[in-house]
């Protein structure tokens, strides 16, 4: 009978107890464990099985957490917490009050560094490192990073200051060929020579003065030990490139490695994934902009599809699938994309650059000083806007209405449905003088008839939705569902008025008036930071002309969310229906009551 070992690991140094030969043993039941609680649990599979041995070998040889161990983004964490104290705990992952899906310093002191982002870990690494000699600590810094990550320009700027530094820093290179998506550009190319050993020029890493090895096989236990070992007594910037195969060990997770990167529940035990409903279902918003950007483009060939790494994430890909030599991956590059868009806009194209409203935070001075500034027509569709749920704070999509709403010259529109989100793409694609902001959230809408025949949105115009006589409720994007549901479950719902204000800049002053001079309280309510965003226009306004009202901003409060479902999120924030009815009935009683 084989023995159970992973059952007796709690932290490194139980591991460290472990016979070299028993590594191999012990990977097996750490994948089998990870893949049985990420099956009914959800979260990102194919990553962490992907480094398994290199996760062992690695607390294995160095000495954490006094050696630092820097995962980039970290999806393929998974093995890690599991050895440094959180198996216990490991099937709250990514849960409310459980813990998070990437390290994060203070869940552990084993998470050297918090991550989420991408091409972070080189530079965090090398600042602890020259730490370390400054503090003449004798410590070893160890950043492993993807080969999507590390064609990001943050990594090379890191990788180019290391390399005149002599920093007791291991940079390993998890070469996989793939990060959410199938990774793209020459650096790619670049590996993939390496490894087959046909790269016939000088190795990009040596000439940046590391002290490069590999590649080795990232699944060999005792190799990898072995150069682990050697490398501790190198001096100086060193370079480990380690091959690895995406979900290594479950046979479906290989075979599609975008479905299994985190592939909802499955059957632990054949792979498969569980079966859907039948039903038929509203469109998830990505896929609104992915077909509507098909639809437009066949007829404008001036369309161009642009995204930073998320093709499928983003549904670009099925324009990358009927027009290809129009839509463009570019990799791990946000200010690449925003800046490539800001060029194709001035040669007269139509650029629609769909950025994760998180991930567009990465290329904010690009979108004010190439594209905002010049005035140029990109059209910006800025996915998982608002609360996307367990992949918490690092992903939270709530501060795009405020950081872009202090940008002179672009406009920010946020559809209420999959209708309007339709309707502004093709507005925008008719001819615009400006850049434009279209925020969506992650998952599904509502309407099941969205192919609509497309209309032309009148640019910083709001909609009336329902008169009322007391209390106007200002809503912004898809959240406006919420208050339709709430008006119509008000006893006194002939009181209340609700606009959809469609725009947050530039703001429908002539409706705001209207709005009032009608009403004796106004309510304004997004998905958004209250601080800076939507609300926070509406009471600028409201100052500026005097007007006395009480008006309300619900939002999300000036703090970082962690993870749950956006449903547990919502209620945290108040903004789920029975708060905001709550809200609503509180304040018609103090009108009423005065």
């Amino acid at each position: 009978m084989s023995k159970a070992l992973l059952k007796h690991i709690n932290l490194p140094k139980d591991l460290r107890q472990l016979k070299a030969e028993d590594l191999p043993l012990l990977a097996i039941e750490l994948r089998e464990f990870i893949i049985n609680i990420v099956a009914t649990k959800e979260g990102h599979l194919g990553a962490s099985l992907g480094v398994v041995e290199l996760t062992i070998a690695l607390h294995y040889v160095f000495n954490t957490p006094k050696d630092l161990l820097i995962w980039d983004v970290g999806h393929q964490a998974y093995g890690h917490k599991i050895l440094t104290g959180r198996k216990a705990v490991f099937e709250t992952n990514r849960q409310l009050n459980g813990i998070s899906g990437f390290p994060k310093r203070d869940e552990s002191d084993y998470d050297a560094f918090g991550v989420g982002h991408s091409s972070t870990s080189i530079s965090a690494a090398l600042g602890m490192a020259i730490a370390s000699q400054l503090n003449g600590e004798d410590k070893l810094h160890i950043a492993v990073i993807g080969d999507a990550s590390i064609a990001s320009g943050m990594a090379f700027e890191g990788l180019n200051h290391a390399g005149v530094t002599d920093t007791n820093l291991l940079v390993i290179l998890n070469d996989n060929a793939i990060g959410i998506d199938p990774s793209v550009g020459a650096l790619k190319q670049y590996l993939t020579n390496v490894k087959k050993g046909t790269q016939k020029q000088d190795n990009i890493f040596e000439a940046l003065n590391f002290d490069y090895s590999g590649p080795i096989d990232g699944h060999d236990l005792p190799l990898l030990i072995s150069e682990l070992e050697r490398l501790k007594s190198v001096n100086g910037p060193k370079f480990l490139h380690v091959i690895t195969t995406k979900g290594k060990g479950l046979k479906q997770a290989e075979l599609d490695q975008v479905k299994y990167h985190a592939p909802g529940k499955f059957d632990a035990k054949t792979g498969e994934l569980n079966a859907k409903s039948s039903a038929k279902l509203p469109p998830k918003y990505q896929d609104v902009f992915g077909e509507t950007i098909v639809e437009l483009a066949l007829k404008n060939k001036k369309i161009i599809g642009i995204t930073p790494a998320m093709p499928t994430g983003s549904s670009l890909k099925y324009m990358m699938e009927e027009i290809p030599d129009r839509a463009f991956d570019v990799g791990i590059a946000e200010q690449h994309a925003v800046t490539l868009a800001a060029g194709m806009a001035t040669q007269g194209l139509i650029p629609f650059c769909n950025i994760y409203s998180t991930f567009l935070q990465r290329a904010y001075d690009q979108v004010i000083h190439d594209v905002a500034l010049q005035n140029l027509p990109v059209i910006f569709c800025l996915d998982r806007a608002g609360l996307v749920g367990e992949d918490g704070a690092t992903h939270h999509g709530v501060f795009d209405l405020a950081y872009l709403n202090c940008i002179p010259n672009l406009v920010i529109f946020a559809p209420r449905d999959a209708v309007a989100l339709r309707n502004i793409m093709y507005t925008a694609q008719l001819g615009i003088d400006f850049p434009i902001a279209i925020r969506y959230p992650r998952g599904r809408g509502y309407l099941l008839n969205w192919k609509q025949p497309f209309n032309v949105i009148d640019i910083g115009k709001g909609i009336c939705l329902k008169e009322g006589t007391q209390i106007a409720v200002l809503s912004v994007g898809t959240i406006a569902r919420t208050i339709e549901n709430v008006i119509t479950n008000l006893k006194q719902d002939d009181t209340i008025g609700h606009y959809d204000m469609q725009f947050v800049k530039p703001l429908d002053k002539e409706l705001l008036h209207k709005v009032f001079k009608n009403y004796e309280a106004v309510i304004t309510i997004e998905d958004g930071t209250i601080v800076g965003g939507f609300g926070a226009s509406v009471l600028a306004f409201a100052n500026t002309n005097n007007y006395k009202q009480t008006l309300i901003t619900l939002g999300i409060e000036d703090q970082f969310l962690e993870h749950g479902t956006t449903d547990q999120l919502k209620r945290l924030q108040k903004l789920d229906a029975l708060s905001v009815k709550k809200q609503i009935e509180d304040l018609l009683f103090s009108l009423n009551n005065r």
